[in-house]
This record gives C-alpha cells, structure tokens and sequence, in this order.
C-alpha cells in the first residue's frame, strides 16, 4: 500500500514541477512541514517513557478520560498520526483496552481542530518565518549535544520551527501563483463541487498521511483567495476522513485488537464526514452564528474554516460516543483473534516496538507464555497435570499409584513448546533501541534472565528423568518413595508458584511470601541430604542408589530455584513501581540461609 502512494506521489510531484514553477515552491512548504512534523514526533516520542504508561493507565478508566487523553495528547503533540500509533501500540500489548483506545482516538479527532487553529489565528496573522529563523538554529544546536534530552528539546524546537518555515513558504507561493493562475476559477459550486472536493481532500491526505499537513494546505490557499470558502470546507471534510489511513496501515502489523480499532476510527471518520456533508448548509449557518458571537471578522474565512473544522468533528462526537461499547462489540465480531496455537509466539508483534513500554509488555506476556509450556512439560515429566495440584494428599495418592515408568519425550516437546517462542522473543528483544534507558534495558535483561531460568529448569527435568524413570518403580520401597517425594516437592512449589502468581494479578503484592518459598527450598535440600545419609546407614538403599538421590536432589534444587527466581521476576515486572518497598524488605540468599541454619539448629537437642 505505501509503494502505490510513493509511485502516485512522485508522478503527481513530476507533473507539478512540469507545469509550474511556483508548484515547486508549494512542494518544498508541505515537505518542510511534514518534515517539522516528523521532527516533533521523534521529540515526543522521547517523553513517552515509564510516565506515559502511568498517565494512560490512569486517565483512560473511563471513556470520558480517555477522550479528554486524546484531546489533550493532540493539542500538545499536535500530531493524530503519534496518538494514533501510540494507541494502536499500547492496545496491541494489552495496555489499553478497545473502548479506552476508541475514545482517545475520538479526542484525537478533536484534538487536530487545534492545529487548524493555530495556523488560522496565530500563522497567517503575523510574520511567521521571523519565529522560525531563531527555533531553527537553536533546535539544531541542542540536536547536536551529547545530552539525549537536549537533542530531543532541539528535535522539537526545530519541528517547530520548519512547521512555521513550511508554512510560510506555502503562503507566499500560493499567492505568488496568482499572478499566473487563479485556482479560484476552477471552483465547484453544488452538490458537485462539495463531493469532488471531499474526494481530493481524501487523496491529499492519504498521499501525505496528515491531516494536519492537508489542513494548512487548505487554510493558506483560503487565505489567499485561491480557493473558495465552501470548496474548503468540503477539503477539510475529505482529510478528516483522510487521516484514518495512518491509524489503517499503523494496524497492518498489530494484532486484531489494532485492526478493530483502524476499523473504529474509520467507521468514526466516515459517519462524521457524512453528517457533515448532508448538513453542510447547518453547519455553515452555525459558523456564522459562532465567529459573530466570538466577535470575528466575518472575512475571515480562515477562522470560520477553523470553526467548522471543530464543530463538525465535537458533533460526530456527540453523536457516535454513547455507541462506543456497540462499536467494540460490532468490530469483535468483524474481526476475530486469530486461534493461536500454544507452540507459537502469541503476543510479539512489530507495532508493539514502537515504544518502551509497550514492548516489554509484549515480552513478559509471551514470557508468561513459555512460562506455561514449561510448567506443562516439567510436571508431564513425572506423569502430573495441572489439575492435579489441587489438594497435596490427592497430588501424592497421583504418585503414589504411578506403577509404570512415564516416558514422556522432553526434547520434542522442547522443542515443540519452548524452542521457537524462546527464540522468537530473543529476536524481539533485539530490537530495542533503547539501549541508554537504564530501567527499560534492565527490565528487558530481567526478562531475559527469566526465560533463560524457565530453559534451566527444564533441561535439569531432562538430567532428572532418566533416574526418574528407573528408580520411581524400583523394587525398593524407600528408593521408590525418595523419587516420587522428589517429584512431589517440585509440583507443591509449581502449585505455590501459581498461588503467587495469582495474587499478583488480583493486584495482591504478597513479595514477601517469596522469602518463605526461598526458605523452604534451602531446608527441604538440608533435610533431603540428611535423610539419604540416614537411609544409607541403616542399609535401607545401597550407597550408589543414595549417590544417584543426591546428584537428582541437586537437580531438583536447581529446577526449584531457577523457578523462583523466574517467578520474582517475571510475575512482578508489570507491578514493578508497587514492589519497589517490598525489594527493599526482601531477605537476599545468605539472610535466608542464616535464617534456616537458625531454625535447624533450634531443632537440635
């Protein structure tokens, strides 16, 4: 789609350079502006750090939030199009949910009046290139520090100043044209002229992707008087419904939950478009009611554009939101997730690389992913389900009766379930460009760490099955028994591990339950140890059988821990501001080990 928009560009650019010389210089106003446009985002998108994800999370609870989120995000960042993808972003992770999302980008809507606004009362009205000259050198003397914040106030500074620059080029070659060619003469009145010019509205913002850009187009050829105020209008209508290719080819790469909401702002826009259309001649009367209440000149036609531009977007608005909770439902069923399979990557997709928070959210919910698997394969191990983790007296009666060796094959399921999810979040977190964020880089090393944890575990499931395998059925009661408490012990901290998690989504923070869990894998590792001695002896197993307990037990510590270290990690990271006093509280290995040497020794006659 964006090669059939470069191809129609460049001919469209071609023709214009062709024909006209004073074309080249409205060319160069909207590059320049778009390329202010773009500088700004790369500014912007600089502030979009941990506190983004908190203002979000707190102004979009409700529907009204997450309107008034969208208005202001806007007006501020005066760019749908960076709303729109960090929208489409934060949903795709699981951030944000449908309503909230449809209800920002019903404020975005709103919020690209500003634009038009400040162009209509504050661009044309003064000499704007002198404002440019000195945000210009001084944006790029803060681009070129070493300091990350000072560049990006210097990519803003200078966004700023090249919108102004490519304003004001625009301008002068609008009316420089008209010595030459008048466009005012080429002017559709009717019903004719209003549908034609909503369509070349449409293509020009489709072709530059901004509506903004299409809305300063608009208001400098009104200024002077290249085009007429009822065929502008019917412009501004056509790239309000223009700008919804942004969020369309934002989704291509989201999950179904981005397409629904491309879906949404689409539907929003036309249905808007619509009541502005059919009630042009309303709307147009209200104008005139509005800007002579405001006290406008009633020649100024830009404002009146202004006007219409916001009046006819807060009507769509008015008539569409109470149907927010209807439109979620319809694009549910218009657009249905995908059944992912349990073997594949479920929630790293490329519009969740647009910002830090949202692609580490994609990795701890596909790490949660591979987290599942593993627990499948480890507890399929021993001949366990999930369900099986209910009741401990049930669990041990599933063990105890175990008669036959369960071969369960380890490495297919690795690398059936775990392999290519391992990898794939590997490749995704390579992707970062975020490397000098401290907190986000260790977030990400954090998850890393967990994952190669869950791999851990389940290698050292490998080394434990064959012994596992053979002595679960000996003949001997106790060497039986010391294998099924084995795998007894591993399934009641899954079970534990579960609990935790649990809590944690309930918005529970029990991190200090954590340290217990800790403890009792350093006493259950003393005790097994104590217990093999005494088993040997009093005869009760051969000294190779309490050489192979030993090496096994070790491998059970070791599956325990890695899965409590995955668990501190990777089951807090999305409550990592909440646990900071907790972490703080939280007993480090050597603490515990005192700990239990304490409670032993006090066991002791």
């Amino acid at each position: 789609m964006q090669k059939i928009f470069l191809v129609v560009s460049i001919a469209i650019l071609a023709a214009g350079f062709w024909v006209s010389n004073e074309f080249k210089g409205i060319a160069a106003g909207v590059a320049i502006f778009l390329f202010g446009m773009l500088s700004l985002e790369q500014g912007f998108k600089a502030f979009t750090g941990g506190a983004l994800e908190r203002i979000l999370q707190k102004t979009t609870n409700s529907q009204w939030k997450s309107l008034i989120f969208g208005l202001v995000s806007t007006t501020l960042v005066q760019s749908s199009s960076l709303v729109s993808i960090i929208t489409i972003s934060f949903l795709s992770a699981g951030l944000l949910d449908l309503a909230a999302s449809i209800g920002i980008i019903f404020g975005a809507n709103l919020g690209t009046s500003t634009g038009a606004w400040l162009i209509a009362g504050f661009g044309l009205k003064v000499e704007i290139s002198e404002y440019a000259m000195p945000m210009l050198a001084f944006g790029i003397l803060f681009v070129l520090q070493k300091d990350k914040k000072l560049q990006h106030v210097g990519y803003i500074l200078a966004g700023l100043g090249f919108l102004f620059l490519g304003i004001y080029f625009m301008k002068e070659s609008f009316e420089s044209i008209k010595d030459n060619l008048r466009l005012v003469d080429y002017a559709m009145p009717g019903i004719q002229g209003l549908l034609i010019y909503t369509a070349l509205g449409i293509a020009a913002t489709v072709i530059m992707q901004s509506s903004h850009a299409t809305m300063v187009l608009i208001i400098t050829a009104l200024s002077v008087h290249q085009i007429t105020y009822e065929n502008a209008l019917a412009l501004a209508i056509g790239s309000n419904i223009g700008t919804t290719i942004t969020a369309i080819i934002g989704s291509l790469s989201a999950n179904a939950n981005g397409k629904r909401l491309a879906g949404a702002h689409l539907l929003f826009n036309v249905i808007t478009g619509l009541i502005a259309l059919i009630g042009i001649r309303y709307f147009m009367q209200s104008v005139d009611f509005i800007t002579q209440r405001m006290g406008f000149d009633p020649e100024d036609n830009t404002l009146k554009l202004a006007t219409f531009h916001s009046l006819f977007n807060t009507v769509g608005i008015v008539v569409l939101f109470p149907f927010i909770g209807h439109m979620v439902t319809l694009f549910q069923r218009l657009i249905k997730d995908k059944r992912s399979s349990v073997f594949k990557p479920q929630y790293l997709n490329h519009s969740a690389t647009e910002f830090p928070e949202t692609l580490i959210e994609s990795v701890r919910l596909e790490s949660l992913h591979l987290y599942d698997n593993a627990i499948h394969i480890i507890l399929k191990t021993f001949g366990l389900h999930r369900r099986d983790l209910g009741d401990n007296d049930a669990l041990w009666n599933t063990l105890e009766k175990q008669r036959d060796a369960i071969e369960y094959d380890i490495e297919s399921s690795y690398n059936k379930r775990i392999k290519e999810i391992y990898s794939a979040i590997i490749a995704f977190i390579s992707q970062a460009t975020f490397a000098r964020n401290v907190e986000k880089t260790s977030r990400l090393y954090w998850l890393r760490e967990a994952d190669r944890q869950i791999v851990e575990a389940i290698k050292d499931t490998k080394h434990l099955q064959k012994n596992w395998m053979r002595y679960s059925i000996a003949y001997n009661v106790n060497t039986r028994r010391e294998y099924k408490k084995i795998a007894y012990q591993i399934a009641l901290l899954i079970k534990d591990i579960e609990i935790f998690r649990k809590n944690i989504e309930q918005d529970e923070l029990p991190f200090l339950s954590l340290d217990t869990l800790k403890a009792k894998i350093e006493e259950d590792d003393i005790h097994i140890t104590r217990r093999i001695e005494t088993l040997i002896r009093e005869n009760k197993i051969t000294p190779e059988t309490g050489s192979s307990l030993i090496n096994d037990s070790s491998y059970m510590y070791s599956i325990k821990s890695n899965l409590l270290k995955m668990a501190e990690t990777l089951f807090l990271q999305k409550n990592i501001q909440a646990i900071h006093p907790e972490l703080k509280l939280s007993l480090d290995e050597s603490e515990i080990m005192n700990v239990v040497e304490t409670v032993n020794a006090s066991k002791q006659p």
